[in-house]
């Protein structure tokens, strides 16, 4: 039998790829981003990318999306996005969806969206399932399908994902591709508000205000309506307004009325708009110059809030 001798170079490369672990550069890699050093990070995800781990492209793909550490740049994003999914990496899956999805980088193509969902949906990525559940909801980029809405979104809700809780619940709501279950919806957008979800909020809240699903309880429907307008959801900051003007489930306050009315103009469409202006008009007929101010004041000191 014949034994071939290794000369040294030869030797050292062998035992490179022998003693190196999968993951070499890829653990060090996201050690140097937890600590900040960002520099360091692309130095080890770059040749771990380079030699093929999914991990190390993967995270080479985020530093050139956010910008972390090198110029943003979408295109190569995209590519080590690509390299990492073809070998099955559901994070670079989802985030190639994404990128095709909001034609970042890219020409926008619902087709492929849903295609890099799929991949990494199959694979148990929630935002996945979530998003492609929105598509199939909305028609993009597939016909409107309900029931595949229904199924990956139920997936996602299944792993807490709170976007999916707030869809899947208001699908409960309605009866869409589901059975009509006000008690059910109520669960999900609890799941969500509770991990701050604000439209899952302003749903719960008036679920309690209406009493659908949920005793009426103006107390739980003030307090839900009011996690949500300090999220910046028009409706529950409107919403919100009624209540301090009308005194349910909070005491009545016409300066607190004139602000949530106040701030939810900018964002709300007409019909809803002009009942939060006639709303703030009314209030305000019945406020002394001082109380007017003062509601002013804390609209902007909210509004300069980041």
């Amino acid at each position: 039998m014949c034994h071939r001798i290794l000369r040294p170079a030869a030797l050292a490369l062998l035992l490179a790829l022998v003693v190196a672990p999968a993951g070499a550069g890829n653990k060090e890699g996201i050690e140097a981003l937890e600590r900040g050093d960002h520099a360091t990070a692309f130095k080890e995800f770059k040749p771990a990318a380079e030699q093929g781990n999914p991990a190390a492209q993967y995270n080479l793909g985020r530093m050139y999306e956010t910008g972390t550490g090198v110029p943003q740049d979408y295109a190569e994003a995209i590519a080590w996005y690509r390299r990492s999914a073809e070998q099955g990496n559901n994070d670079a899956q989802n985030n190639l969806g994404v990128m095709y999805a909001t034609g970042r980088g890219v020409a926008k193509d619902s087709a492929e969206a849903i295609r890099w969902y799929r991949a990494a949906a199959e694979r148990g990525n929630a935002l996945s399932q979530t998003a492609l559940g929105g598509m199939y909801l909305a028609g993009d980029g597939v016909a409107t399908d309900y029931g595949e809405a229904a199924t990956w979104l139920a997936r996602a809700a299944g792993q807490d994902n709170r976007r999916a809780q707030t869809l899947l619940g208001a699908m409960h709501e309605v009866g869409a591709g589901v059975p009509r279950d006000y008690a059910r919806a109520a669960r999900l957008y609890r799941r969500a508000a509770e991990q701050g979800e604000a439209h899952a909020q302003a749903s719960l809240g008036l679920m309690y205000l209406v009493g659908r699903g949920l005793a009426k309880d103006y107390a739980e429907a003030a307090r839900w309506f009011g996690e949500a307008a300090g999220r910046g959801h028009p409706k529950a900051q409107a919403t919100l307004g009624g209540l301090y003007e009308a005194g349910a489930g909070v005491a009545p306050d016409r300066v607190r009325a004139h602000l949530w009315y106040s701030l939810a103009l900018p964002r709300l469409a007409d019909g809803p708009r002009d009942a939060a202006v006639e709303g703030r008009d009314r209030v305000a007929a019945r406020m002394t110059p001082a109380e007017i101010a003062e509601a002013e004041r804390l609209a902007e000191a909210w509004t300069a809030k980041p």
